[in-house]
């Protein structure tokens, strides 16, 4: 599957910036250091369409990425950055709660965990926030190069526990430095229906 093209629409911060004009979302969140930017540039098959830095915790807004004019790409700002103050926690958390709440039916959200660490219990509790708001996170594992092939299946089993999911078998184990899983996770993601657009995605 291959994207033809992508460019960035806005980084909404209220909800009068929000696209409203009914096409699907992939929805990308996270911890701040955990390769967001970084799988989305890798997925779409571009080098910095996604901002990518070494300071984790640069995505403050809700970052729109029109794909093919069909469907969008969401990049939500990480969660768990210490080096802010409480008020721009506070502020980038009524972002996402603003975003999610009001994309509904649209928006299928893939949830990254670092598995270079086998998660954290702040993605126990984002996976639990957003299963409260009655989405399915897509659960994907990144840095996996970073993991020892003998370690891997203990450090997916750890994820999925930590989640709280009954098996390993849903999560996606992706690698953004050398590909591993990424065309995987998007044929799934461009498959999947969506409960209010009524019609799969559309195929790249």
């Amino acid at each position: 599957m291959k994207v033809r093209s992508a460019r960035f629409v806005i980084s909404a911060v209220r909800s009068a910036d929000l696209p409203r004009d009914g096409r699907p979302q992939i929805v990308f969140a996270g911890r701040s250091n955990v390769g967001k930017s970084s799988l989305i540039n890798r997925m779409l098959g571009r080098r910095d369409l996604a901002r990518t830095s070494s300071r984790p915790g640069r995505t403050r807004t809700v970052n729109f990425f029109l794909i093919d004019e069909s469907w969008y790409v969401v990049d939500l700002p990480g969660y768990g950055y210490a080096r802010v103050s409480k008020r721009e926690r506070e502020a980038w958390g009524r972002n996402v709660d603003m975003y999610l709440r009001s994309a509904a039916g649209l928006a299928r959200v893939v949830l990254l965990v670092d598995g270079k660490v086998a998660g954290a219990p702040l993605d126990s509790e984002a996976y639990a926030y957003l299963r409260s708001l009655e989405f399915d996170p897509v659960v994907a594992v990144t840095k996996m190069d970073r993991v020892k092939r003998g370690a891997r299946a203990r450090t997916l089993a750890e994820v999925a526990e930590l989640l709280g999911m009954p098996s390993v078998a849903a999560l996606f184990p992706v690698s953004s430095r050398t590909g591993e899983g990424v065309a995987r996770l998007l044929g799934m993601l461009l498959n999947r229906e969506f409960s209010t657009a009524g019609a799969p995605m559309p195929r790249t």
